[in-house]
């Protein structure tokens, strides 16, 4: 069977057919997890389209979307890699930059050295590679925060974007951010690392207007499904995909659900923090809330004993899409329930860190076993499969 092998504009253009969008989460460097999951749904797509190993997820998907680390990974395949090639490219980034400093410990600044990331993401990406570049070969959407003016923004390389070119009083376009500093600027989480300034225009003089970004997690699009959706649909954003169940599937991928318990611990110094946490913890529940209310979904999970899971409820009356959210619960129980080596059981205490590059081999396993038990077939529609190839350019 052979399928067709879209451009990046084409992935964009709604030409009647279904369209496909990953939602890929923040969570620092359990996003180790999400490629355990991932490489599941990679294999599955590639026998589903009967394809050898040059298949990508990016050949399928019209969208990836990434907050933080979700942001690294969306970008490394939106440029064509494989999940194994981002898992090996992820596990000597967390190794190199999650390196402790005493001295950084004892001072007021960022817990991590922001330059270490910065040259891993230059090698990852390119240093010259910018977010409208043609190296991306799908959709990409990247969330940030501005923190000078406390709003998102949710950056694409959507070519028809009203914010992509170049505009009046100097205004640089979205693509032509350098992308390793757009995807640096998401990961950029308070107490972490440092903000990231990026040059988003021109000043009187030839001076240069900056924008202080951190981490897109730090907003309500840790989960970046809801805010990818929004992006596909709503028509201030020029993408103007069509909704339905057959018509726009979203899978959504997390890094694992934390134990409340272990942020407690932790956190029982500061309420502050402790509120911020919970406050975080609140939107993530309330995406997936909302998603399921206005979906078709096979795997839906019960929200809480009064709402279950909403099978008799929709928005709508008829669901706005088809919806899969897959992820790993990282509370003693939901751990041991998939793994009980003595690896599992000992690192289950620390796995809902973000900062601990130890955990990486025990949560990439976990994403894994998580995928072999939840990731079916089934879910994946066959309306979505890619259309045969048309002769213009084919994969096998």
């Amino acid at each position: 069977m052979t399928y067709q092998i879209l451009s990046r504009d084409d992935h964009f253009l709604y030409a009647g057919r279904p369209k496909r969008i990953l939602a890929l989460d923040g969570g620092g460097l359990r996003g180790i997890l999400s490629l355990g999951i991932l490489e599941k749904i990679e294999d599955l797509l590639r026998e589903r389209h009967a394809c050898d190993e040059g298949f990508r997820l990016c050949h399928y998907f019209d969208l990836i979307a990434g907050t933080s680390t979700g942001a690294i990974i969306a970008g490394a395949l939106a440029q064509g890699r494989s999940v194994g090639e981002v898992r090996e490219k992820y596990f000597s980034l967390g190794r190199r930059v999650f390196k402790r400093s005493p001295l950084r410990q004892v001072s007021l600044g960022a817990r991590y050295d922001g330059e270490a990331l910065v040259s891993e993401l230059k090698d990852l990406f390119g240093e010259d590679t910018t977010l409208g570049g043609q190296e991306l070969l799908t959709g990409l959407l990247v969330v940030i925060k501005r923190l000078d003016s406390g709003s998102p923004w949710p950056v694409s390389n959507n070519p028809r974007g009203r914010y992509f070119t170049a505009g009046a009083n100097g205004r640089m376009g979205n693509g032509d951010y350098p992308l390793w500093q757009v995807v640096r600027a998401s990961t950029a989480a308070p107490y972490y690392f440092a903000p990231e300034s990026i040059s988003i225009g021109g000043g009187p003089s030839g001076t240069h207007v900056m924008g202080n970004f951190v981490d897109g997690g730090v907003s309500p699009f840790n989960n970046p499904a809801l805010q990818a959706l929004m992006y596909a649909t709503l028509e201030g954003y020029r993408v103007g995909w069509a909704t339905g169940a057959e018509k726009l599937l979203l899978v959504s991928v997390g890094t694992g659900a934390t134990d409340p318990a272990v942020g407690k611990a932790r956190l029982a110094a500061s309420h502050a923090v402790r509120a911020l946490m919970s406050v975080l913890q609140d939107c993530a529940v309330m995406q997936e809330t909302v998603l399921q209310w206005m979906s078709a979904s096979p795997t839906a999970r019960t929200i809480d004993r009064e709402l279950g899971d909403l099978a008799g409820d929709l928005l709508s009356g008829a669901p706005l899409l088809s919806y899969l959210r897959y992820n790993v619960d990282l509370r003693p129980e939901g751990v041991h329930a998939l793994d009980r080596t003595p690896n599992a059981m000992d690192a289950t205490s620390s796995l809902s860190a973000m900062d601990a590059p130890g955990n990486m081999e025990v949560l990439y396993r976990l994403g894994g076993l998580a995928a072999s038990r939840d990731v079916r077939a089934t879910d994946f529609g066959t309306v979505f499969d890619l259309p045969p190839a048309d002769g213009s350019q084919v994969a096998r």
